[in-house]
């Protein structure tokens, strides 16, 4: 794509086409407003696309063959050890990873720091796409996905963790939905939707920190069925404390992390008002996530100590446990302080691609690897991994197409009748100000 913005082709950023002064067709805002022939060629160009389609020639079959022949073909699930990859990876990993969505919502639209809108809207398609993937590998565990609101709607079972999970999660994704529907009625130019969503985007924030809390915390309670089989050291009688300080600085770090990969792959579909504030915003990720790093480790310290666990310090598990913690959350906090010190935004990437593997470390290792500690220990089928990779696959393909296309990385270019509808329903911006006498008052412009 970079090589055809240099000869000249200018990729969709509003309706109308400036060479020609005529609308975009649905199909050439699709292609981004290349022809067929282009588009192929460009994805062909890419061996990054190569690597994606040999994925798929492989997982794709396992998928259908695990719905064929059942799940016990392509996994080693048993009763010892009901979670494998699809829920170890693609439920407990992708839920805290996705907690971008909550979190950066909450500081614009509830706190006011309108700073970080050059992010918004990518760490609120982040979090829908994971969750909504996270959907997506639970599907392919359980099996039968026409069977879905069975539990919610016809067998009700209100004193299950799962079920509150479910409606959490189902709730949750449909505030998510909502909430990046705006970037798809710019695309398509429908301005009654998103005047309607501007509306409720206060309700629909405070929604979705009320959703988050509960379900992240519901996923860590879960694990408060099976007292004796989850390890002690990553084992609370309250986990789903733990679960949710995690997730806070997982959802911050995802951000920093996606946003890195983009910058470096997607320069061309950045415009400057997210490129120019990236830096700055990284490092406000940043401030963030090394608080909600440091009152995580101050709660795994305290679950300790509450339980008296110290021994367990002196075994084998307990130095997986300590280089767990020592690289997945003391180095970062470390990271995080250098960079916010000198303004390192390098340091600060870094930090939160370790923050990032070190909390899927932690949920792997408390559903999977210290999951049945005084058993054994089950090795994944190769099936059960190829599956896995292939979902995360599609995920990407997914986040791409969104990314390309919708204004998430670039301001689209509105028509002045949107102009004034967005300036309608936007709320006016209060400003600090200071007095003659240096006191300090609120002015609402």
């Amino acid at each position: 794509m970079k090589s055809l913005i240099s000869w000249g082709v200018k990729p969709v950023d509003s309706h109308v086409n400036g060479k020609t002064d005529k609308p975009w067709t649905f199909k050439q805002k699709l292609f981004l407003g290349l022809t067929p022939g282009q588009y192929l060629g460009q994805a062909l160009r890419n061996p990054f696309n190569w690597i994606l389609g040999i994925i798929f020639a492989i997982g794709l079959p396992l998928i259908a063959y695990r719905y064929f022949f059942g799940l016990g073909a392509v996994t080693h699930a048993s009763n010892d050890y009901p979670w494998g990859l699809f829920l170890g990876f693609g439920l407990f990993v992708m839920v805290p990873l996705s907690a971008s969505g909550f979190l950066l919502g909450t500081a614009v639209e509830i706190f006011g720091r309108h700073d970080f809108e050059p992010i918004e809207r990518l760490a609120l398609l982040n979090g829908l796409l994971g969750y909504f993937f996270a959907v997506v590998y639970l599907l392919i565990d359980l099996g039968q996905p026409w069977r879905l609101p069975y539990p919610m709607f016809v067998s009700f079972g209100p004193a299950a963790v799962l079920f509150l999970v479910a409606w959490h999660v189902a709730t949750y994704l449909s505030v998510q939905v909502a909430e990046v529907s705006v970037s798809f009625f710019e695309w398509v130019g429908w301005l009654g939707g998103k005047r309607f969503i501007r509306r409720i985007a206060i309700g629909l924030t405070v929604a979705g920190i009320i959703l988050s809390t509960l379900h992240q915390g519901a996923l860590g309670a879960l694990f408060n069925y099976a007292p004796g089989k989850v390890h002690p050291l990553w084992y609370s009688s309250f986990q789903w404390i733990h679960f949710f300080c995690s997730a806070i600085p997982a959802g911050l770090c995802m951000v920093i992390v996606v946003s890195t990969i983009i910058k470096k792959t997607m320069a061309w579909r950045c415009d400057s008002n997210f490129s120019d504030n990236l830096d700055r915003c990284t490092l406000g990720l940043a401030k963030g996530a090394s608080m909600g790093l440091i009152t995580y480790l101050a709660i795994k310290l305290i679950a300790i100590a509450h339980d008296n666990e110290w021994g367990y310090l002196a075994t084998g598990w307990g130095a997986w446990f300590l280089l767990e913690m020592a690289v997945g959350v003391v180095l970062p906090i470390i990271l995080f302080a250098y960079a916010i010190r000198h303004e390192a935004v390098k340091v600060a990437r870094l930090g939160a691609m370790i923050t990032v593997a070190g909390i899927a470390l932690n949920r792997l290792n408390t559903a999977l690897i210290a999951f049945n500690w005084q058993l054994y220990q089950e090795i994944p089928h190769v099936f059960e991994a190829i599956i896995a990779l292939t979902i995360f696959a599609i995920y990407i393909v997914v986040y791409r197409f969104l990314l390309y296309r919708l204004p998430i990385l670039y301001s689209w270019k509105a028509l002045p009748e949107e102009a004034l509808a967005a300036k309608a329903v936007r709320p006016a911006p209060v400003r600090t100000t200071t007095s003659p006498a240096g006191a300090m008052y609120r002015k609402i412009d």
